[in-house]
């Protein structure tokens, strides 16, 4: 078993720029107009399905889960598959397919056949292209950049994805008034085929899978994933720390909104507001985390942003409000400090694991983390409703702080507190 993962911390200087490198800066160029995107389209979507089709809550709701379905029911055998496809086609292929499943709702809209099922329907075939998407890119991206440099990448990342979510639905909305819903769906069609073609210009050596075994089929594939993840010396704990920020996040996020817009009594404007100071803290938190990782280590830091996501939600558990403009205060600077820390805390967590695991076994490891969170993150939203309902908005949100110090103890209380970038310890 390698013993580094046990020595302190050194102080490395972060790597060179990663965007100097050709093919991330491809990867990263059709990431960053994918999510912007998605981010603009987001807005009209959100008119179409409340404005448009006038659908009721249930139906609202339906529409979430169903983004989340293909993950629950397909996650770990595309995981699987991601380990014998190439993942750089398959990254191609599926922005292909998104681009016409986005480019079907203005045919629907101007031919009049624009309904509830259709839309949901669309939803479902986009889930599962984003499920083949995601699968393949983060197992994609350790063959794209040094194994040293993949934080800094993942921080890059995080931060087009942090702009593009704060400013995409501002600019989504002028446009969405300017030009329409279908040129609006349109315009998002033709990014995502930029992507496309952005990605299909990545070159990348990805060696073909050996045959399986006789007698093996997928199944074998998946719980050898699984294993590895959950006998992994490091792995296991930040998987199991993972899931358990996962549960903390459904609780609280599913009630956020709610809490503040009917206890705290904030104006919607200044829920915005307040949500905008986040997007600062993301990009700030993706900013800082490759040096905050080369300096304390990939576990260290992953352990300050899982305590430091304590602070706000005990925050806003807590702190009494006796005016508007102390509301406002206190949920911008919530949010400014939970998105800083999960800024810091991405770029740090992806990119440790993905330094760790072998290339054969990439896809497998990610989705059977993604798949237990998504799993998770359902269960949570679900009990959020129910303390919600017993216990009321403050007590919840304060009990799902306190799944949050769990989280950081596991880190703290493992071989993970003293991990690295460039740790390879073995899983047994």
């Amino acid at each position: 078993m390698d013993d580094d993962a046990d020595t302190p911390a050194r102080v490395v200087s972060p790597p060179p720029e990663i965007l100097r490198r050709p093919a991330f800066a491809l990867f990263w160029s059709a990431s960053t107009v994918r999510a912007f995107g998605s981010a603009i389209s987001g807005v009209a979507f959100n008119v179409l399905v409340v404005s448009v089709l006038h659908a009721s809550a249930v139906q609202i709701s339906i529409l979430s889960a169903l983004s989340v379905v293909p993950y629950l029911f397909l996650g770990l055998i595309v995981g699987a598959l991601m380990d014998r496809w190439r993942r750089q086609r398959t990254l191609v292929l599926t922005s292909i397919g998104r681009a016409l499943a986005l480019a079907t709702i203005p045919v629907l809209i101007l031919t009049g056949t624009l309904s509830f099922w259709s839309v949901a329907i669309v939803t479902v075939v986009l889930g599962v292209l984003v499920l083949f998407a995601d699968s393949a890119a983060q197992p994609l991206l350790p063959r794209l950049v040094p194994r040293d440099s993949l934080i800094l990448a993942n921080a890059r990342l995080g931060q087009s994805e942090t702009v593009a979510g704060t400013a995409g639905p501002a600019l989504g909305g002028a446009l969405l008034t300017l030009l329409g819903a279908p040129l609006l769906f349109a315009f998002d069609a033709i990014l995502t085929a930029v992507s496309a073609v952005l990605q299909a210009r990545i070159r990348v050596d990805e060696p073909r899978p050996g045959p399986r075994e006789p007698g093996r089929h997928i199944g074998h594939d998946i719980a050898d994933g699984m294993r590895y993840t959950y006998r992994h010396r490091t792995l296991r704990p930040l998987a199991l720390s993972i899931h358990t920020w996962f549960l903390g996040n459904s609780i609280v996020t599913t009630v956020f909104a709610v809490f503040v817009l009917r206890e705290l009594r904030l104006e919607p404007w200044e829920y915005g507001l307040a949500l905008a100071f986040g997007g600062v803290g993301g990009f700030l938190g993706a900013l800082i985390a490759p040096r905050v990782g080369a300096r304390l280590g990939a576990g260290r830091a992953i352990f300050v942003a899982r305590a430091l996501v304590v602070v706000p939600w005990l925050s806003l558990a807590v702190v009494p409000v006796d005016s508007a403009g102390a509301g406002i205060v206190l949920v911008a600077a919530a949010q400014f400090v939970y998105c800083l820390s999960m800024g810091v805390e991405d770029p740090n967590d992806t990119g440790y694991r993905q330094s760790v695991a072998p290339d054969a076994i990439q896809g497998r490891m990610n989705s059977t983390i993604r798949t237990v969170n998504r799993v998770v993150f359902f269960v949570g939203a679900l009990l959020a409703g129910l303390l919600a309902t017993l216990l009321g908005y403050r007590l919840t949100i304060g009990i799902g702080a306190a799944v949050f110090v769990v989280a950081a103890l596991i880190v703290v209380g493992s071989p993970l507190f003293t991990a690295k970038l460039g740790d390879h310890p073995r899983g047994t």
